[in-house]
C-alpha cells in the first residue's frame, strides 16, 4: 500500500508540475508532497484509500483553476514556470545629488536676540576731512566791567618870563602852560624823568637884541645845539627838537651856550619863548 501510494503520488505530482506554470502552483505541489509523506501511516486500509482519493482531486481542481488564468504575453517570463523568490540584493550605490530647489518664501522676522558682550576697542582710524563751518553760536553773557588800563603820562609845556637869561645855567621857564604831573621844576628849569621811556622835546625861542646860541642838555651833557644870528631892528626865531630815551632820574633842560655874548633869548607880552616835552611810550620791561 505504501508503495502504491508513493508510485501514484509521485507521477501525479510531476504531471501537475508540468501542467501548472505559475509560482503558487509549484508551492502547492511541494506542500502536497510533504502532506502525503506525513499521512503515509494513516493511508493503510479503506480510510486511507478514501483520503488518498480526496488528495488526488484537490491538485486537479487547482490545476484547472490555474489553467483558467492565462499568463500575460507581455511579461518576459509569461510561458515559463516561475522560479522561487530570490534573496534581496545588496544596497545599490547612492545616486547623484539632485538639482537645487527653488528658494522658499521669506520667513517672518525672528525675535531680537540678547546683546552680545562688549568687544575690544578697534584701532584709531585716520583723521578725516574738516567738516563744513557750523552756524554762529548764541552770543554769550556780558562779562564784568574791568578796570581801566592805567595810562602812563608825563608832559610839560612852559614859557619864558625874564629877558637875557644868564649863560651856562639852565634857563628857568616860569610861565606854566601844562605841568599836571609836576615832572618839570620851574625853580630849577629842569625836567625830571619819572617814567622810563621815549620822550619828545622841542623849543621855540624869540631872538632879539643879540645872537642866540642854546643847547639841550641831558645829564650834564649837551645833546643838540641851535644858533641864530640877530638882524638889526628885526625879531627872529630859533627852534629845535629831538627824541630821547630817558631812564628814571634823568634830567633834561635848556641853557645858553658860551660866555654870555649870545644870550639874545627874548620874551614879552607879544613874543614868547617856549620849551616843552612829553612821553611817547613807556618801556615795556618796567610797565
Amino acid at each position: 500500500m505504501e508503495t502504491a501510494v508513493s508510485e501514484l503520488t509521485a507521477p501525479r505530482a510531476l504531471r501537475d508540475s508540468d501542467a501548472i506554470a505559475r509560482p503558487h502552483s509549484l508551492n502547492r505541489l511541494q506542500q502536497a508532497n510533504q502532506d502525503s509523506k506525513q499521512l503515509e501511516p494513516t493511508m493503510r486500509g479503506p480510510a486511507g484509500f478514501l483520503l488518498f482519493s480526496l488528495l488526488l482531486m484537490a491538485p486537479h481542481s487547482t490545476g484547472v483553476a490555474a489553467q483558467d488564468t492565462q499568463p500575460d504575453p507581455k511579461m518576459p517570463c509569461a510561458n515559463w514556470m516561475g522560479g522561487a523568490p530570490g534573496y534581496p540584493g545588496h544596497n545599490g550605490a547612492p545616486g547623484r545629488d539632485g538639482k537645487d530647489g527653488r528658494d522658499g518664501l521669506k520667513g517672518d522676522k525672528g525675535d531680537e536676540g540678547p546683546a552680545g558682550p562688549k568687544g575690544e576697542p578697534g584701532p584709531v582710524g585716520s583723521r578725516g576731512f574738516p567738516g563744513p563751518p557750523g552756524s554762529p553760536g548764541i552770543p554769550g553773557t556780558p562779562g564784568q566791567k574791568g578796570k581801566d588800563a592805567f595810562v602812563h603820562r608825563s608832559a610839560f609845556s612852559v614859557g619864558l618870563t625874564e629877558r637875557s637869561p644868564a649863560p651856562n645855567l639852565p634857563i628857568r621857564f616860569s610861565k606854566i602852560f601844562y605841568n599836571e604831573q609836576g615832572h618839570y621844576d620851574p625853580s630849577t628849569g629842569k625836567f625830571l624823568c619819572n617814567v622810563p621811556g621815549t620822550y619828545y622835546f622841542a623849543y621855540h625861542l624869540t631872538v632879539y637884541l643879540s645872537d642866540v646860541k642854546v643847547s639841550l642838555y641831558r645829564k650834564d651833557k649837551a645833546v643838540i645845539f641851535t644858533y641864530d644870528q640877530f638882524q638889526n631892528n628885526n625879531v627872529d626865531q630859533a627852534s629845535g627838537s629831538v627824541l630821547l630815551h630817558l631812564s628814571s632820574g634823568d634830567e633834561v633842560w635848556l641853557q645858553v651856550y658860551g660866555n654870555g655874548d649870545k644870550n639874545g633869548v627874548y620874551a614879552d607880552n607879544l613874543n614868547d619863548s617856549t620849551f616843552m616835552g612829553f612821553l611817547l611810550y613807556p618801556d615795556p620791561d618796567n610797565y
